[in-house]
């Protein structure tokens, strides 16, 4: 079993948490564009308080360790491992939670390129636990905001996992989906899955707007988020979400394994 401090230093090597890609011109864009209530950076959130960008900034350093400087302006953000491992563990609890009940669940992704492997790897896991995993809307058309205009995309399914692809996209050998922040893929899956009679998750799990989408329509959600998406922790703060992991989210695939292997045995699901 991987220890806490062994997943520690994995995630100060991989630049998972420590100093991290992300930078804090990026972050503090997004901090902006949340505080204006930008539908981008919003991501399917509806909050209840005001969040400024002063209380977006404190916020952020609560729950991933950014600085709380406000006129810090430039640089590379920092994550506190600490609290990344804290979030794995409370991530991993409601996994074994929705795994004792056999409840059906949900996941979805916007960044399939390095995190499709981490939620399939979860989805057999619940899976073989006797979780239903949901597929509901396969095929369905979504329209989605981009910064090139409306674009249609499919929702699809990749070993369980939900992603959107372009149209054309699905032949062997393309891109296994689009990265994407919009919270309509997951709205498209739920109201779906309801005009079916059911069965309705218990539990959704992924990103950007898989998380928030899903979390607002009263759903238990849980996920992963970088530093430059603060809707997913203002969910959290505010209680439409149930769990948020700070770590960088765009890093080589194959470093989310030993994060896969951690929640597992925490879950108590390894197979």
């Amino acid at each position: 079993m991987l220890t806490p401090a062994a997943l520690r230093a994995h995630l100060l090597a991989a630049r998972l948490a420590g100093v991290v890609a992300t930078t804090r011109e990026e972050s503090l864009r997004s901090y902006r564009l949340f505080a204006a209530r930008d539908p981008r950076v919003v991501i399917g959130v509806d909050p209840e308080g005001e969040w400024g960008q002063r209380d977006l900034i404190a916020l952020m350093a609560d729950r991933c360790g950014v600085s709380a400087d406000p006129w810090h302006i430039s640089g590379q953000d920092v994550i506190d491992p600490e609290r990344t491992v804290a979030a794995l563990d409370a991530f991993a609890e409601r996994l074994t939670a929705v795994a004792r009940r056999g409840g059906p669940v949900l996941l979805g992704t916007g960044h399939p390129h390095r995190l499709l492997g981490f939620y399939a790897a979860l989805a057999d896991a619940l899976s073989a636990a006797g979780c239903a995993v949901l597929t509901p809307a396969q095929g369905r058309c979504v329209d989605i905001t981009t910064r090139f205009g409306l674009r249609t995309y499919n929702l699809a399914y990749v070993r369980g996992v939900a992603l959107v692809r372009a149209p054309g996209a699905s032949r062997p050998g393309c891109e296994p989906g689009a990265h994407t922040h919009s919270p309509l893929p997951v709205r498209t899956a739920l109201a779906a899955a309801a005009e079916a009679g059911g069965p309705l998750p218990e539990l959704v799990i992924g990103d950007h707007g898989w998380v928030c989408g899903a979390g607002q329509l009263g759903f238990e959600a849980i996920g992963l988020a970088d530093t430059d998406d603060p809707a997913p922790f203002v969910g959290e703060a505010e209680g439409s979400v149930s769990v948020v992991v700070p770590l960088d989210d765009a890093v080589r695939s194959a470093y989310y394994r030993p994060l896969t292997r951690y929640v597992l045995n925490r879950a108590c699901l390894s197979q």
